[in-house]
């Protein structure tokens, strides 16, 4: 199917293009990518970002839903679909690009990325922000890196700019470094969303601190889970739930709650509980 129309955003699939050459230059930079790096992307659109990864990377993997997004990003990149990259052999093949229609919260790392190394770089749809964070975070083949761009608020929460921990902060800093690259004003998509967005590095992902702490994960996150259960409760409350105190003493947590703990207080009460 030729076309050179450009495909409408759907509100429904959460889209917003990214419209701003500057900001996509500010994205591939966060990137640090090598020729060699395999890039994955999450719903390319109408292929923006796309055109700038594939000025910096020798193979890209991109992951689209839509299906009419699908057919036009097929015209586009006809050439880079059909070429090789000159000095990688990385996932299917040996094209350029590689367009897969399917939901990325259905795509089965372990089977379709063959890749042994990636880097997740997207402008993601921000309705599926925490489940797409938590799907390559605590998966086995983790990305090396991710560079995202996510809500403004979603990233101060990410980095706890308030000096208040959440769930989901937490969250990220057991698996990674995140960092705010750049706030971004809503005037720079189409259609314009009625929030400000943030670009946010999330680095050196690894499951290693549960490693090297010698603590389970599932222990880990029953913990945590259980501190954040009621915010407004004292955390020594929240945790009377969980039957196995040990030696540890929750009354020695005075009037804590669970965003006053940090990844290392959270780390010492899984190693004493």
């Amino acid at each position: 199917m030729k076309t050179n129309k450009k495909p409408k955003a759907k509100k429904s699939l959460g889209q917003n293009f990214l419209k701003s050459e500057m900001i996509l230059r500010k994205i591939v930079e966060a990137g640090e990518i090598k020729r060699k790096d395999v890039i994955l992307e999450i719903g390319p659109g109408r292929g923006a970002l796309t055109k700038q990864l594939l000025g910096s990377s020798d193979q890209v993997l991109a992951i689209e839903k839509d299906r009419e997004l699908i057919e036009f990003l097929k015209e586009k990149f006809k050439k880079e679909i059909e070429d090789n990259p000159p000095s990688h052999k990385a996932t299917d093949g040996q094209r350029k690009l590689i367009l897969i229609n399917e939901d990325i919260l259905d795509f089965n790392l372990k089977y379709k990325l063959l890749a042994k190394s990636y880097k997740l770089i997207a402008n993601i749809p921000y309705n599926i922000t925490g489940a797409i964070l938590k799907k390559f975070l605590t998966t086995e083949n983790q990305p090396e890196s991710m560079i995202l761009m996510v809500q403004h608020e979603v990233a101060t929460r990410i980095l706890a700019r308030n000096k208040k921990e959440s769930i989901l902060s937490i969250s990220v800093k057991a698996y990674g470094e995140p960092k705010m690259v750049a706030k971004v004003d809503k005037r720079y998509f189409s259609p314009a969303p009625k929030v400000n967005s943030a670009i946010i590095s999330i680095k050196n992902i690894s499951h290693k601190i549960f490693k090297e702490n010698d603590i389970n994960e599932e222990k880990f996150w029953e913990m945590v889970k259980a501190g954040f259960a009621h915010k407004r409760k004292k955390l020594s409350s929240n945790l009377k739930v969980l039957k196995y105190i040990g030696n540890f003493s929750v009354e020695t947590l005075g009037n804590k709650r669970a965003e006053d703990l940090s990844l290392a207080d959270w780390i010492e009460l899984t190693k004493n509980f």
